[in-house]
C-alpha cells in the first residue's frame, strides 16, 4: 500500500471538503470529520483504479513540505490516506 496526502478543508457554512495534491480533481466532501476521512480513502481508491484501468502512470507520493508550502494548502490540515496500487487484472477485474 501507499498512502497520499489528503487535504481537509473548512469554510463555516460547508461541509468538509478532501482533495489531493498529487491527484488533481480527485476531490470529496463529508458532514462530518470521519464521513470526509472514509469518502477521502473511497474516492483515492476509485481514482487509482480508474488510472490503472487506463494504463496512466500513478504518481509517487509528494512530501508533506511540497505540499504544505503551496500557499493554496496553507490553511488546509493533512492526513494520510492509504490506497493500494497493485496493478489490476484487466481479464478479471481482479488485483494481482
Amino acid at each position: 500500500m501507499t498512502a497520499y496526502i489528503a487535504l481537509l478543508r473548512k469554510e463555516p457554512s460547508s461541509d468538509f471538503g478532501v482533495d489531493f495534491a498529487d491527484f488533481p480533481g480527485c476531490i470529496t466532501a463529508g458532514k462530518t470529520l470521519e464521513e470526509a476521512r472514509t469518502m477521502a480513502a473511497e474516492a483515492l481508491a476509485l481514482h487509482v483504479e480508474g488510472m490503472l484501468e487506463d494504463r496512466e502512470p500513478i504518481p509517487e507520493p509528494s512530501s508533506l513540505d511540497t505540499i504544505m508550502n503551496d500557499p493554496e494548502n496553507r490553511d488546509a490540515v493533512a492526513f494520510l490516506v492509504e490506497v493500494p496500487t497493485r496493478p489490476i487484472c484487466l481479464c478479471s477485474g481482479r488485483r494481482r
